[in-house]
């Protein structure tokens, strides 16, 4: 039976599968996507920032404020204004030279320990304890005899205890006080048992005094003081003078338990604070290099130092070269701080978190478009390892994206042109 199939019979591939020449097809549309999409969502994990954003520090705020006091995160945003800046200004201020340690007074003005006192008490006639013949001739000479008749005593060396010990008088405090005042307390304690009597008292010789100077100066040494009245500067200046910038050294002046420090450059500027120096001070100079970091949407991240004297946060904004137009988000700039509780009105060691040295963490925040913090800006210090940080805008971030989808989509779409 003859077939009825055509002796020949064509090959009908499967479109699908191969084209015309029998080679693979370009993949289908959906298969592109799928790979256009694994790409872009890898572009997207991979898109990195330079820190938290805004919203993620508010986030933090909502949550201290919500959270139980025992789970209690340790940082604490703070809103920076007018009334908070005033508080951490007051937190910071340091007594002066002038105020925890005053002028003093000129050695030889004060009697100390260790000085050598000439007292002579004279009395008017008739003289009853003083009076004696021979007792006061020398002196009685120099004052002529219708003074009456006085006596002039051994010298008196001032003990370790500040006292000396006079006849008729017993022993007296004088360490500490000036001769006029010494003489007054004589002639009170003379009242009634001599005839209006009168006390002179000179300072005959003074103990070596001096002043330790040290610390990151040509030369550490003691300067002896006079009773012209030795200055800070001038034991400074006599010791060779700081080896660093006059702005980034500190001064400490050791007296006794009291213990200040200033910025140098402060003491030139204000005369008051350039004191006058006791026996027994102990001045050091040391070198501060103050610093604080720049992180974020600013011109320039850096560690950047500044003065002993402090700087403002308008001034260190200046400093990096102010937010990056097409970058910062002017609603999101954080000081990032370990702060003493006192500045914001919480007693020492409130709240977990807190350091060895009593401190907490704060991050202010400061809202740039804002007109009025500006005035706030200005008045606000900020301190040494400060960490200034500026967050991207929203919109730099949509920026970025696109930036990586676009970059990504060309050569896909180049790929799929040359299948």
């Amino acid at each position: 039976m003859p077939s009825t199939m055509p002796s020949t019979m064509p090959f009908h591939s499967n479109p699908q599968r191969s084209g015309a020449s029998g080679h693979p097809r370009p993949a289908p549309p959906a298969v592109m996507l799928a790979l256009a999409s694994a790409l872009l969502l890898g572009g997207c994990a991979s898109m990195g920032g330079g820190g938290p954003g805004t919203r993620a520090v508010e986030r933090m705020a909502a949550e201290g404020a919500s959270a139980p006091a025992v789970g209690a995160p340790a940082v604490r945003v703070v809103t920076l204004d007018a009334g908070i800046a005033n508080a951490v200004i007051a937190a910071q201020a340091t007594a002066s030279f002038a105020q925890k340690l005053g002028q003093g007074l000129p050695v030889g003005t004060v009697v100390r320990a260790g000085d050598v006192l000439d007292v002579a008490i004279w009395e008017a006639p008739p003289a009853a304890l003083f009076g004696a013949a021979g007792a006061g001739e020398a002196l009685s000479a120099r004052q002529g005899p219708q003074l009456g008749r006085g006596s002039s005593l051994p010298e008196q060396m001032v003990d370790q205890d500040g006292r000396i010990a006079l006849p008729f008088v017993g022993k007296l405090a004088v360490a500490g006080r000036t001769a006029r005042q010494i003489e007054a307390e004589i002639e009170a304690r003379l009242a009634g048992k001599a005839h209006q009597p009168q006390a002179v008292v000179r300072l005959v010789r003074n103990q070596a005094t001096s002043v330790t100077v040290m610390g990151d100066l040509n030369t550490s040494t003691k300067v002896q003081l006079t009773p012209k009245g030795e200055r800070l500067l001038d034991v400074l200046a006599a010791a060779g003078g700081s080896r660093q910038p006059v702005g980034k050294t500190t001064v400490q002046i050791t007296r006794g338990s009291q213990v200040v420090a200033m910025p140098l450059e402060a003491v030139i500027r204000d005369p008051a604070q350039n004191i006058l120096l006791q026996p027994d001070d102990v001045v050091t100079a040391y070198y501060q290099p103050f610093s604080f970091t720049a992180l974020g949407a600013v011109t320039n991240n850096a560690e950047i130092p500044f003065e002993a004297t402090g700087l403002t946060l308008a001034q260190a904004l200046g400093r990096v070269g102010g937010l990056r137009d097409e970058r910062a988000d002017a609603r999101g700039v954080f000081i990032f701080r370990l702060e003493d509780p006192a500045a914001l009105g919480l007693p020492p060691g409130a709240g977990p978190g807190t350091t060895p040295d009593g401190r907490i963490p704060v991050i202010y925040r400061i809202d740039l478009k804002d007109p009025a913090s500006f005035f706030v800006a200005q008045g606000f210090p900020v301190r040494n390892r400060d960490v200034l940080y500026v967050s991207n805008a929203p919109a730099a971030d949509l920026q970025k994206f696109l930036n990586i989808v676009s970059s990504l989509a060309f050569p896909i779409i180049g790929v799929a042109n040359a299948l």
